[in-house]
């Protein structure tokens, strides 16, 4: 007998070799073996494939076919094997394997309110309380709402207290605060008494730290009528620190600047971890600031629509984010955006 004709004895006396010993295989691990010896690159079948530019031309479309025919036949007889396997499997299971139906069902993990929903959820309630509305603007702002409707236009000096998101779109950006919302607000209710708050999120082009984030969340208060006072500022602030922080709570006002206010203030809160004796969270300060605030400059007060000799308000920003801070203890404000289970599983 010729070599050529030889790999067609070979594959024949392959098949007959092989589906025996498939019948034998057990297991998942005996079908693997087996596969890897009658169907893996060293196999006779295979061997039959890498010989075919060995052979002469006239044969070598019949060593082809037979040695597919072969290979199919083996992969067939295997995937029925490996199916009377998986469901020999199955029933020893089923016969051999107790379940105890009165056992409790392993319990699920609940999913919670993120703790600046919480904190959101909190401000706007007590918000209501007091009398305001809530009123949503957008947080992709054109330069104009943003900064020159707010007094501050081009080339002022003040825009350099916001590191801004610009857009590729030109005057487009990012807000950068809250106080946008202020024009929004006033040329929507104009010429009438308004008392809204402005929640949203800002963004920030400034290096992340424990103190700063890239993103965060605002509420800023807006306030405009006839014969509106700084006293109205303090009384309402006080009354805000207040039901948040509780009754006992002592406040105070400090000077500052903002371009959209004038005159301008911050409000402290005394610290509730040291009791104003001073300590590390308060900078040995023993105050906490909370907010920013003042009466609405005249200006944005006529971009608003509305007439500075007749009308006047008042503006305030918070941070959430901060309050929780405060409140929780928190030290570092990434946790907020982080998506660290293990820091919003605190807070059930």
């Amino acid at each position: 007998m010729s070599e050529d004709h030889e790999i067609f004895t070979r594959l024949d006396q392959a098949q007959a070799a092989a589906l025996p010993a498939l019948e034998q295989a057990g297991d998942e691990a005996a079908l693997q073996a087996w596969k890897t010896a009658h169907l893996g690159r060293s196999s006779a079948v295979m061997q039959a494939f890498s010989q075919l530019g060995q052979a002469p031309k006239e044969i070598r479309p019949a060593i082809g076919q037979r040695a597919n025919q072969v290979k199919l036949a083996l992969e067939s007889a295997f995937a029925i094997r490996s199916q009377a396997i998986k469901e020999q499997a199955l029933q020893r299971a089923l016969q051999q394997e107790k379940l105890d139906v009165t056992l409790p069902g392993r319990p699920q993990p609940r999913g919670r309110m993120h703790p600046e929903s919480r904190a959101l959820e909190t401000i706007y309630t007590i918000l209501a309380e007091m009398g305001f509305q809530i009123f949503r603007t957008p947080e992709v702002e054109t330069d104009d709402y943003n900064f020159s409707l707010l007094n501050i236009p081009a080339y002022h000096p003040a825009r350099d207290m916001w590191d801004t998101f610009h857009t590729t779109r030109p005057g487009t950006l990012l807000r950068t605060h809250t106080s946008p919302g202020q024009v929004r607000a006033m040329r929507q209710r104009a010429p009438e008494p308004i008392r809204v708050a402005l929640p949203g999120m800002c963004y920030r082009y400034e290096q992340t730290s424990a103190r700063s984030e890239i993103q965060f969340n605002q509420v800023e208060l807006l306030v405009v009528g006839r014969n509106i006072t700084f006293g109205d500022l303090k009384g309402t602030l006080t009354d805000l620190a207040r039901r948040i922080y509780g009754d006992n709570v002592r406040t105070r006002l400090r000077p500052s600047y903002f371009p959209f206010t004038e005159p301008s203030g911050e409000m402290d809160v005394e610290c509730f971890v040291c009791g104003g004796k001073g300590c590390a969270v308060c900078k040995n300060s023993g105050w906490l600031e909370i907010l920013g605030c003042g009466m609405v400059h005249p200006v944005v007060l006529q971009n608003g629509g509305y007439d500075p000799s007749e009308w006047s308000g008042f503006a305030a920003g918070m941070g959430p984010e901060r309050m929780s801070m405060l409140r929780y203890g928190i030290e570092d404000i990434r946790y907020f955006w982080s998506n660290d289970v293990r820091f919003l599983e605190q807070f059930s």
